[in-house]
């Protein structure tokens, strides 16, 4: 383990069902599960969970092809299927599909030939977030004293 390997955000209540976690350098996003009208236009903790998907195999796809052409459009949709039965709750079906569309220029031919590789290499070696979905990682609880 290299010696700057840790991640870290700070997840604090702000109101009833209502969070945003913070990160080291400061950044925020605000998230919760309240039904109350005013605060029912943010994500959900299993909606941040599909979007850490999605966000972290488009950054890997995007770095590889983004290298020969800029995309004119440039999506991932990440999908899944909520279930509770004898393993508690968890998520299931897990998809991303990508739509990715480069303009008819110089490298755009070279970034759509490389474009199904960088996928597979996101999903069997760079991304972080599905890979420790599909390895499948303990998860340690604590409860600080307080």
């Amino acid at each position: 383990m290299s010696e700057h390997s840790e991640r870290s955000v700070v997840v604090e209540r702000t109101s009833s069902g209502q969070f945003v976690a913070t990160n080291a350098r400061g950044g925020s996003i605000s998230f919760g599960t309240s039904s109350a009208s005013d605060q029912n236009i943010g994500f959900t903790p299993v909606e941040l969970f599909l979007a850490a998907i999605g966000g972290c195999t488009a950054v890997d796809v995007d770095v590889a092809t983004g290298r020969h052409a800029e995309p004119t459009r440039f999506s991932v949709t990440v999908t899944g299927d909520k279930v509770s039965d004898d393993l508690g709750n968890h998520m299931t079906n897990l998809k991303a599909a990508f739509t990715v569309q480069f303009p008819d220029d110089e490298g755009a031919e070279r970034a759509r030939a490389i474009l199904p590789r960088a996928v597979q290499a996101s999903h069997d070696r760079l991304c972080t977030v599905s890979r420790t979905v599909e390895i499948g990682t303990p998860v340690t609880t604590t409860v600080n004293n307080t």
